[in-house]
Order: C-alpha cells, then sequence, then structure tokens
C-alpha cells in the first residue's frame, strides 16, 4: 500500500495540474491563453484581413496604428479600448494593425485572452514579463455587469500593482460599451447605493485606466458600399457598380443595420456566387 501522503499528493495534482513548460514565444506570431493548465497556445495562421481594406475608421486606424509602432519599437505606449458600434472594424483592426506591423517587427506578437480567463491574468503576465519579445494583449468584447469581478483582475494589466505592469507588455481591449457595463446597472448602483458615487467609480473609472480610447460608429451607405467594394478589388469578383448597390442595399436591409461586418456577410455570398475563393 502507497504511502498516504503519496495519494494525497497524486490526487491534487489531478485536480489542478502543474502549468506546462515555458512556451517557445518565436514559434509564432500570436498566442491564445488558456488555463487548467495554463499555457499559451501558440497560432501560426492569424484570421485578419489586411488593414488596408478596413474602410471608414481612418482615425481609430491612424491612432492605433501609430501606438503600436511605438510599441513595436520599445518606445512608450498606451493601453488602448476600442468602443462602440458591433461589426465596425474594432477586433479586426487589432488583428490587421499586429499584422501589418510583424512583417517589419519580428518580436510583436499578439496574446488573446478570454474574458472568462481575466482571474488568471498575473500568470499570463508572469509567462511574458523579461521575455525579449513584445505583446499586444488583447481581450475582444470585454463588458462587465453590477455583480461581476472580473474586472479587478483587469488592474493587474491596467495598474499592475505592486509589481507593474510589464514594460513589453501593452493591452488593447474592445468592447460595445464605453464605460465596459451597461448605462442601467450604472444607474441602478447609484440609486441604491449608501454613497452613490464610491458604489460605481471603480468599475467606471476602469475605462479611465486605457490611456487611448477610440470610438467607432455606424456606418453611412458610401462607406459601406466602399468596404464591399474595396473587397471586390481584393480578390478579384468582378461586378459593375449598379448591381453591386442594388444588390448590397437589399443585403442591408435584410439584416436590419449596415456595418462592416453586414458587408463582408454580403460579399461572401457575392463571392459565392462568382465561384471565388477567400484566401
Amino acid at each position: 500500500m502507497s504511502d498516504p501522503l503519496e495519494r494525497i499528493a497524486a490526487a491534487l495534482e489531478r485536480l489542478a495540474p502543474a502549468p506546462q513548460d515555458a512556451p517557445d514565444l518565436e514559434d509564432a506570431p500570436a498566442f491564445v491563453w488558456h488555463t487548467d493548465p495554463d499555457r499559451l497556445e501558440p497560432v501560426h495562421q492569424v484570421n485578419r484581413v489586411d488593414v488596408s481594406l478596413l474602410i471608414g475608421i481612418d482615425r481609430a486606424r491612424d491612432t492605433l496604428l501609430a501606438n503600436t509602432e511605438q510599441f513595436a519599437r520599445g518606445l512608450p505606449a498606451n493601453n488602448a479600448l476600442l468602443w462602440g458600434a458591433r461589426g465596425m472594424g474594432k477586433s479586426s483592426l487589432v488583428k490587421a494593425i499586429h499584422g501589418a506591423l510583424h512583417a517589419k517587427h519580428q518580436d510583436l506578437k499578439i496574446v488573446e485572452v478570454q474574458r472568462e480567463d481575466l482571474p488568471s491574468i498575473t500568470r499570463c503576465l508572469d509567462l511574458l514579463r523579461g521575455a525579449p519579445q513584445r505583446f499586444v494583449l488583447f481581450c475582444d468584447d470585454l463588458s462587465f455587469s453590477h455583480d461581476d469581478a472580473h474586472y479587478k483582475s483587469l488592474k493587474a494589466v491596467l495598474d499592475g500593482g505592486i509589481a507593474g505592469r510589464p514594460e513589453n507588455v501593452v493591452l488593447y481591449a474592445t468592447s460595445n460599451r464605453r464605460h465596459l457595463m451597461p448605462r442601467d446597472m450604472i444607474e441602478n448602483e447609484r440609486s441604491t447605493a449608501i454613497s452613490p458615487s464610491e458604489a460605481v467609480e471603480e468599475k467606471v473609472s476602469l475605462s479611465d485606466r486605457f490611456g487611448l480610447w477610440l470610438g467607432f460608429h455606424p456606418c453611412d451607405q458610401d462607406a459601406y458600399l466602399a468596404m464591399i467594394r474595396g473587397y471586390c478589388d481584393a480578390h478579384g469578383v468582378q461586378i459593375d457598380d449598379a448591381t453591386l448597390r442594388a444588390e448590397a442595399i437589399e443585403w442591408q436591409a435584410t439584416r436590419g443595420s449596415r456595418s462592416g461586418r453586414v458587408a463582408w456577410q454580403y460579399f461572401v455570398d457575392l463571392a459565392g456566387r462568382k465561384g471565388v475563393t477567400i484566401g
């Protein structure tokens, strides 16, 4: 019969597996952070579009590109919050800018972190701290409800605690909300709290910790059509302007909205009908 302590140790190891060996950070341009066990999973082919195909978001593109270029060169750079309308290219812009800059800055990596894994973010930072590469930590579709404590973990990236945020890490997050929590929940906590201003200050001020706020707004019809024409030109899909306009407007009418995502969905349908593959 084995030693009881050995059996206990074996049981604990099954419940909480040890983290895997340190990853080879030269292995890929991108990684996804996973837990249980902690690991950085390499992504060799990132799902993204060329930055030149992102139409109608010129100011946000230029600002984020300049900030990321500074970071890639080892210069000071801000954390960035990309907020606003759905389907207007927030996450696409982050990935496209990384792709554009990685060609000349091979040590610039992007690490995707899921919102539900934010409580483990300090352990992720510990793996990245001191590495020769530079990392854009990317958290997509970030938001918090009034009873959600995950936002406290995010401060490890924004403020860094006593150890400070690693010099080689910057955080880019996307959200549909400027203040990362619904307005009705902000007002509800204000109205029911003993000290209303203090009740929401910690959560609302979380967005203030991002040095860059980049707003994304619904596009107009001209920008919507220009997006589709840009996709057609880039992928060699032949269609005359009148037909494209008629079909694209009908397509957005059936979706009840107009955005970069809707433009891409129409283009995918068009490319399929034309027999053109999208690489």
